[in-house]
């Protein structure tokens, strides 16, 4: 279909370079998941899943250590790897649940574990006479 007049380069206006022209201006539809997308990485997380390891590690690693600390540094480190690792707050980006959700670990099997492991601990520590070498059995992430 050939419209009455041209365009500036003075070819014939037609319906289809109407339709092209006019479909620059129209918004564009776009999921959700499109957009989200757009943002997502091509190359896997390695870096921050290192650091959120690394930080679960550590936690655990000084609620293990620090077990039979009675005062000073050392019994605050195993307080509060304590109060992060068996607390439920999620609303800080490093707390305990938090980490283990972007890890896509589940936080109650760690803490099962961290508890089994403590009252094996205390049990053979207690049996063991004094000077006996102690077998480290840690859990370890």
């Amino acid at each position: 279909m050939i419209l009455k007049g041209s365009n500036e380069n003075g070819a014939p206006k037609t319906a289809a370079n109407d339709e092209r022209i006019g479909s620059l201006f129209q918004p564009d539809t776009l999921l959700g998941e499109d957009y989200a997308a757009n943002f997502r990485r091509k190359l896997p997380l390695e870096p921050e899943r290192t650091l959120l390891l690394a930080i679960l590690e550590d936690g655990i690693r000084c609620y293990q250590e620090n077990i039979y600390a009675s005062g000073g540094k050392r019994r605050t480190l195993f307080e509060e790897a304590r109060d992060w690792l068996f607390s439920d707050e999620t609303g800080w980006f490093c707390s305990f649940v938090s980490i283990c959700t972007l890890l896509n670990l589940e936080p109650n099997y760690i803490r099962r574990g961290l508890r089994q492991w403590e009252a094996r601990t205390r049990k053979t520590s207690q049996k063991k006479p004094q000077g006996a070498i102690v077998n480290d059995q840690r859990l370890v992430a």
